[in-house]
């Protein structure tokens, strides 16, 4: 059996899990072997995954995107490559069914590029692709032999459509231009560094917070799983030993049950599965079984090592080890998490002096920059930072004060939003991980402003809006828009008091105000973009009853009120679910308020028993109000299901008033 040497390996993706145990195995075993590793850093990937390698002079790190042709072009011929290691991939199956553009562009146009730049150089002599078992599909819960490497390909979700896909891509390369190409194909695989949306680092940090595990479906599918270093093995022997034109299979037969791995964990940290493990809804389509037949790796004389036991309580003691490795992953920790991706990718800021944070490139002359260990007394850089727009409104200054109790890095934009180059400013200067618009124009002191300002109602509330969504799709950030519900009123289809609320499918029905019109309309070309989170804030109250635009405030000082039932919005409890939500990378409409609707006496009423036992108002009706006001307003109700399934704890809107505003204002009344 012949063996191939290689000289200049590139690695790419080697920041993430796999191939970073890949590299540092390398390295390790073999420092004559030069490698270079491209990564684009994205959420699940981590330059001190390269640790162990730090020191070596023979690796190298450059930040970078495998959908650059030039990139990839420039680096194969200046670094003399003759390996290709293609591990760089999205992977995660849940984001996939949210996100399967992403999935296409990553996972084959990027493959694409590869594969075309080694044409173009000629000179690749091993062009090594990582794909998965998935692209096999499901495996009959009765058989007894596995997929062997000829089997027919029958991805069932989006991630495995890609692979195969992009399989597909390899073997006409392969075919048509002679490359030098193998496949490989590989089971589930856990181990110390894996970033926890994947099962089993998930359930050991939910474990160790004591947090119930969440099982798709009734746990019953069934997986097989190799741990890290087996499998680093396993490419170190497909490197020197794998025959050019085949595939290989990276497997076990020793199979379980998520259930099963779940009791597991369980044990391991003395937990009872019957009270810790929670039965969650099912992903749209669930492979029962992916069953391998593994033994043409074997006959390379490739055996897996680590036994289950071992394998999982070493993962156990690094994840208990280095609980902050991956930052907040609160997101990650969900049934579904869906925070994580965001076009184009983000970099995951680590402990280490700024200039390596912001290296895109490093020269030639220079060794991979990784940051230096630290001691255990240093504070963690977050792995978040907001850009926050309206630093002197009341949302954005309240917003600036949650990121500051929960330890957020923030800054306020200095640019205008409708100025795209002191937008561009921004982003340079701040890097942000996210943005937030709370700009906005609503008035001063109310809407009735908008209907004699309207150049300005739309220079802000539309032509910034959008210039501002533009520009964070055009460098991969996802924008958090705080937007309005009053661009709806009560109709025959949800008469007031019925109990219908308008969904965030439904379509504007509200023009009495101009505002109320700028507000529709860029909602409407907002869905064009997919990276813009539209949350439509109503009558928003606050605990601060002082604040002249927190709406209790106002109609406590008016002498009349009308008295008609409204969805509303408790800042108190719903602005900090705003930043849980761009943290689960939640997109597209949502209705943000409580639910539920309570009325304008109603509110008075708990005003008057908590606050002012004196208190006294008057009604007047609609037509009475129109007379001392410009514009009509809104009233309706907004249908609050969808924000409720997503944050089952939110509170009603009558029991969110008591507890976050009538109680902590409650004044003690002498008898």
């Amino acid at each position: 059996m012949a063996t191939y040497t290689p000289k200049n390996i590139l690695i790419t993706g080697a920041a993430g899990f796999i191939a970073s145990h890949v590299a540092n195995r390398l390295i390790r075993n073999y420092p004559d072997y030069k490698i270079v590793v491209l990564d684009k850093l994205d959420y699940c990937s981590n330059l001190k995954n390269l640790l162990p390698s730090k020191s070596s002079p023979s690796i190298k790190f450059v930040k970078g995107d495998i959908g650059s042709a030039d990139l990839v072009n420039y680096l194969l011929i200046t670094e003399s490559i003759d390996t290709i290691m293609h591990f760089a991939a999205q992977t995660h199956v849940d984001n996939s069914f949210g996100n399967s553009f992403e999935f296409t562009k990553n996972n084959i146009y990027g493959t694409h590029v590869l594969l075309e730049a080694c044409k173009v150089t000629g000179q690749i002599r091993r062009f090594i692709h990582v794909s998965t078992d998935e692209v096999y599909g499901e495996t009959d819960e009765d058989a007894v032999v596995g997929n062997h490497e000829a089997s027919q390909l029958l991805p069932t979700n989006p991630y495995s459509a890609t692979k195969a896909g992009a399989e597909m891509l390899v073997m006409a390369y392969g075919r048509s231009y002679g490359l030098p190409v193998i496949t490989t194909r590989g089971n589930n695989v856990y181990g110390p560094n894996q970033f926890p949306e994947k099962l089993i680092p998930k359930f050991i940090l939910l474990a160790m917070q004591g947090k119930p595990l969440p099982i798709h479906g009734d746990g019953s599918n069934v997986r097989s799983y190799l741990y890290c270093e087996d499998v680093a093995e396993a490419f170190e022997v497909i490197l020197h030993k794998g025959e050019v034109g085949h595939v290989y299979n990276i497997g076990t037969k020793k199979e379980r049950r998520v259930i099963d791995v779940a009791k597991d964990i369980c044990r391991l940290f003395s937990m009872d599965p019957e009270t810790s493990i929670k039965f969650v809804e099912n992903r749209p389509f669930n492979d029962q079984r992916y069953f391998l037949d593994d033994q043409k790796l074997k006959i390379l004389g490739w055996s897996e090592r680590t036994t289950w036991e071992e394998g999982l309580k070493k993962t156990m003691e690094w994840y208990i080890n280095n609980p902050d490795w991956w930052g907040d992953v609160s997101g990650a920790l969900l049934p579904h998490p869906r925070m994580l991706m965001m076009p184009g990718g983000i970099e995951r800021h680590f402990d280490g002096p700024e200039e390596e944070k912001s290296a895109s490139f490093v020269p030639s002359n220079t060794r991979m920059l990784v940051p230096p260990s630290k001691s255990t007394g240093s504070p963690r850089k977050h792995s978040l930072k907001f850009l926050i727009y309206g630093r002197t409104g009341w949302l954005g200054g309240l917003l600036g004060k949650i990121c500051e109790k929960q330890g957020i890095p923030f800054e306020y934009g200095r640019g205008r939003l409708e100025d795209r180059s002191s937008l561009l400013a921004d982003l340079q200067s701040v890097k942000p991980t996210h943005v937030f618009n709370a700009a906005g124009v609503t008035g001063r002191p109310n809407v009735d402003w908008c209907e004699s300002h309207k150049t300005e109602t739309i220079r802000t509330n539309v032509a910034g809006t959008l210039t501002l969504a533009d520009v964070c799709r055009e460098h991969g950030l996802l924008m958090m828009n705080f937007a309005t519900g009053c661009i709806f009123e009560y109709d025959a289809a949800h008469p007031e008091g019925s109990g219908i609320g308008f969904t965030e499918e439904d379509k504007p029905n509200f023009t009495g105000s101009f505002y109320s019109k700028t507000k529709a309309m860029v909602e409407e070309l907002l869905k064009e973009y997919d990276n813009v989170c539209t949350l439509r804030v109503r009558m928003p109250i606050s605990s601060d009853l002082n604040n002249p635009r927190n709406f209790i405030t106002k109609i406590s000082r008016y002498s009349k009120v009308v008295n008609i039932p409204n969805s509303m919005t408790v800042l108190d409890e719903l602005l900090p679910i705003s930043i849980e939500m761009a943290k689960r990378n939640l997109r597209g409409i949502w209705n943000f308020t409580n639910p539920g609707v309570v009325s304008h006496n109603e509110i008075l009423e708990m005003y008057k028993q908590y606050i002012d036992p004196d208190f006294k108002w008057a009604n007047f009706t609609l037509e009475e109000q129109a007379k001392v006001i410009v514009a009509p307003r809104s009233n309706n109700e907004m249908d609050g299901t969808k924000l409720k399934k997503e944050f089952p704890e939110l509170l009603s809107i009558k029991e969110s008033l008591i507890k976050y505003v009538f109680e902590p204002n409650k004044k003690n009344f002498a008898v």
